[in-house]
């Protein structure tokens, strides 16, 4: 009796060792972790091909392949405001998309329509706030006034017999503009066209007055006499144009520093481990002599931030430009 207990008892003995081994040996208690990707990913932009969030995706997608080992493939999934492509990225559960966007659809969209099929908060992952760029505030080259105060000066008395352009309802060019007509009190009357390249060719056909557009845009005009750049929306000089005083301060508005910017996220199914290693990834890029020259030749500062800066700007953002939509009744077309 006495051998069979003493059997049994260094049976359990030789099980509790071999599985104390196989816990301090790699590889045995468990196998180690697949590295992560192990194929091609998707980077879904939600605009067409030619627009700025385009561009940024193309700019980093093949240095991002090299950073991860895997191919980056992008895919234009464009369509109402990007909602359309940021709302695919919500859906994906393979565990290999990523998405692309400005920032109207991660900040004001869900505002300005309560009836999107995706949340922000409950269904996407912050990767990297990658580029920003400001808003040019520009003007007709009839339009009155020397300088930007007597410009406003100006608009102010002409209540909205003045009106200005943006690239449609709801958009950045069209939001930055409300806020600079509830902080000045000028009242030009908003009109929506399809793209900046319309808004311009209206400017300087002298059917708009005024109107927030980008710098690739705008420069390229002001520089051949044929539209005004008036201020930049950001409350300091921006990078890519230094020579252009801020309008916060040319007009005494510590408050109006808004900017237009694009990013990339993923499902809220990825593990943080991943979201981490592509913001890594990205901030290498940005940060790359190449990266910074290729975006502020179009206008763009290079960020590539981690995934707490976008979750904060996002979270900024929104308050922001809720405010703006509430107060001033603005709805989706």
């Amino acid at each position: 009796m006495e051998d069979r207990f003493d059997n049994q008892a260094a049976l359990r003995r030789r099980r509790l060792l071999q599985g104390a081994l196989a816990l301090s040996v790699p590889g045995i208690a468990r196998a180690a972790p697949t590295p992560w990707p192990t194929k091609p990913l998707r980077l879904i932009v939600g605009f067409p091909a030619g627009t700025s969030p385009d561009f940024l995706a193309r700019v980093f997608a093949d240095p991002l392949s090299r950073e991860l080992g895997q191919p980056v493939i992008v895919e234009n999934k464009a369509g109402a405001g990007g909602a359309i492509g940021v709302d695919a990225v919500a859906k994906a559960t393979d565990g290999y998309t990523l998405g692309l966007t400005g920032n109207g659809p991660l900040t004001s969209a869900k505002t300005l329509n309560p009836k999107l099929p995706f949340d922000v908060a409950r269904d996407l992952r912050p990767i990297s706030l990658l580029a920003v760029s400001p808003f040019v505030l520009t003007g007709s080259m009839t339009l009155a006034g020397n300088d930007l105060p007597s410009v406003i000066a100006n608009a102010r008395t002409q209540g909205d017999k003045l009106n200005y352009g943006s690239i449609g309802q709801g958009s950045g060019s069209h939001l930055a503009m409300e806020l600079l007509k509830s902080l000045t009190g000028i009242k030009p009357v908003h009109v929506p066209f399809q793209g900046f390249p319309q808004v311009a060719t209206a400017m300087v056909g002298g059917q708009v007055d005024l109107g927030f557009m980008v710098p690739s845009i705008a420069v390229p005009l002001a520089q051949s006499g044929r539209l005004r750049i008036l201020g930049v929306s950001t409350a300091s000089r921006s990078p890519v144009l230094a020579d252009v005083p801020p309008i916060a301060q040319a007009l005494s508005l510590p408050t109006f520093d808004v900017a237009g910017w694009n990013a990339i996220f993923a499902p809220i199914g990825m593990p943080e481990a991943q979201a981490v290693k592509v913001a890594d990834a990205l901030g290498r890029i940005a940060r790359a002599p190449e990266t910074r020259q290729k975006l502020f030749e179009q206008g763009w500062q290079s960020l590539g931030t981690a995934p707490e800066g976008l979750a904060r700007k996002i979270k900024d953002d929104t308050a922001l430009w809720g405010g703006i939509i509430r107060s001033a009744g603005i709805r989706s077309e």
